[in-house]
């Protein structure tokens, strides 16, 4: 038997005098050549991107210069309220409602855009007071949302405090200090959740720990000349970040998804349809699969619990949100550090240390500066802060965080009054009640009752004879009734 065997030899040559030549350049030539051939395109594609945004920013605000009319509307919820998160967490649901599509025509050409909504929470001189800012067309769907899951409040519209203080600085009277709380991790995982806040030890009604106690107790310490403002603006969004979410449990999971374009696709189809012919020799060893990551058995309970917890917020309503905070005051009343430090705190209590917390922007947002220009760039930003509140804008500033409804209802809620003994609350006067049934109607009295706006009761003359009517009655009897009230 003979047996003959036959190598294919092929012979690849690459040309690098280019790339020697270009090597062997003075380093200000090189970057020169550099920028001629490929540099000038990332300028460029630099350059039309920020303009392409600025031409957006103009456009949104044509839009919503002719579209839009924004109110504020104040909610008073009634003395003794029991409702826990949960209702608030109801609202947000309906609030989904909100939520519109826009295709490329109406955002690039028209400058239609998702509106926004901001729950805010404002003390003025420890006056404290639960606003919503919203636009006209959308009030009756913030109302059914309130009055749904409280009947008893009250909603009235009411002028924009923020004009009562200065809105430029530096001011002779006044100062300002504020920032932006954003989430330190990926947005997938959420904070401390309201429910974890109860303590089954007590009576029922106070076995939940409200957070919200903090804060009013901080509102209501303010003094005259000092204010402070928390803003919560909340962006209606569709369902794509759930997609988000599932690729933080693959991350988590060790799971490994090929991201590669079609080309890395084709190259890799080829190497694995030649491994199959080859493999046949014994030359190449079989890849191990080991796409599918860790199993459950194998996870530690750190990781159990944050897969647990990313797929329970991705299973709700989700929004895009932005908590900003603003504090005000006239410079003799003015005390930086316990509002800062007890707004820190306030936020650190929704910390879950395994999952995800919420931080103060000290980098971008928050008016403070070290280092170079110190004073003209802490200027900067109490102006930006301020313009940014004062317009409610959710784009500017950090980019809005994801938080879904329970989460919201974790961070804006009417507080319970079992727990939150702050006084200076604004509430509804009391609880509004439907008529006992045992009240006696007008059609169980005897005799025909006039209708208002008759027209023989606006008539002179007909009002006249029933008066002597009236009179002829009365003067036939011979004494008033004995229960007749006196003065």
């Amino acid at each position: 038997m003979i047996i003959s065997s036959y190598h294919f030899v092929m012979e690849i040559t690459i040309d690098t005098t280019r790339l020697e030549t270009f090597a062997a350049l003075p380093a200000d030539q090189m970057l020169w050549v550099f920028f001629i051939n490929v540099g000038w395109m990332i300028i460029a594609a630099v350059f039309l991107y920020g303009v392409s945004l600025m031409y957006l920013a103009r456009l949104q605000g044509q839009w919503a210069a002719k579209n839009l009319k924004f109110i504020i509307l104040a909610i008073d919820v009634p003395k003794g309220n029991e409702q826990s998160p949960k209702a608030v967490e109801n609202m947000f649901t309906y609030l989904g409602g909100a939520h519109g599509s826009t295709n490329f025509f109406e955002t690039w050409f028209e400058g239609k855009f998702q509106i926004s909504f901001s729950y805010e929470i404002v003390s003025l001189e420890g006056y404290t007071q639960f606003l919503i800012r919203l636009p006209i067309e959308f009030r009756n769907l913030i109302e059914t949302s309130v009055y749904s899951q409280y009947p008893d409040a009250e909603i009235s519209e009411v002028d924009d405090y923020v004009e009562t203080v200065p809105q430029r600085f530096p001011d002779e009277e006044y100062d300002i200090w504020g920032a932006e709380f954003m989430q330190a991790r990926n947005p997938a995982f959420p904070i401390k959740l309201y429910q974890e806040f109860e303590h089954k030890f007590g009576e029922s009604e106070t076995q939940f720990k409200d957070p919200m106690a903090s804060l009013m107790d901080l509102c209501s310490s303010l003094r005259e000349g000092e204010q402070l403002w928390l803003q919560l603006i909340v962006i209606p969004t569709g369902f794509d970040w759930v997609a988000e979410t599932e690729k933080e449990v693959d991350k988590i999971l060790g799971k490994k998804k090929s991201t590669a374009g079609r080309i890395s696709k084709f190259v890799e189809w080829m190497g694995d349809a030649s491994e199959a012919i080859f493999s046949i020799w014994g030359d190449i060893e079989s890849k191990k699969d080991d796409s599918k990551g860790l199993s459950m058995m194998e996870l530690t309970p750190k990781q159990k619990k944050q897969i647990e917890a990313i797929q329970m917020k991705s299973s709700k309503l989700g929004f895009e949100a932005k908590i900003r905070v603003v504090y005000v005051a006239r410079k003799g009343v003015m005390n930086k550090s316990k509002v800062a430090n007890g707004l820190v705190g306030y936020m650190k209590q929704f910390a879950a240390l395994d999952l995800n917390n919420l931080k103060p922007d000290v980098n971008i947002t928050m008016t403070k500066t070290a280092y170079f220009n110190k004073d003209s760039r802490l200027i900067k930003k109490k102006n930006s802060i301020m313009r940014n509140y004062v317009n409610r804008d959710g784009s500017a500033g950090r980019n809005p965080g994801l938080y879904n409804i329970e989460e919201l209802a974790t961070l804006w809620h009417f507080p319970i009054e079992a727990n939150v003994k702050a006084p200076m609350i604004q509430k509804a006067p009391g609880r509004k009640a439907d008529a006992p049934s045992s009240l006696p109607v007008v059609n169980d009295f005897i005799g025909a009752t006039p209708e208002m706006f008759n027209v023989d009761i606006l008539n002179p003359a007909t009002a006249d004879n029933q008066k002597e009517t009236e009179k002829e009655t009365f003067s036939s009897n011979d004494s008033a009734p004995d229960n007749l009230p006196f003065v």
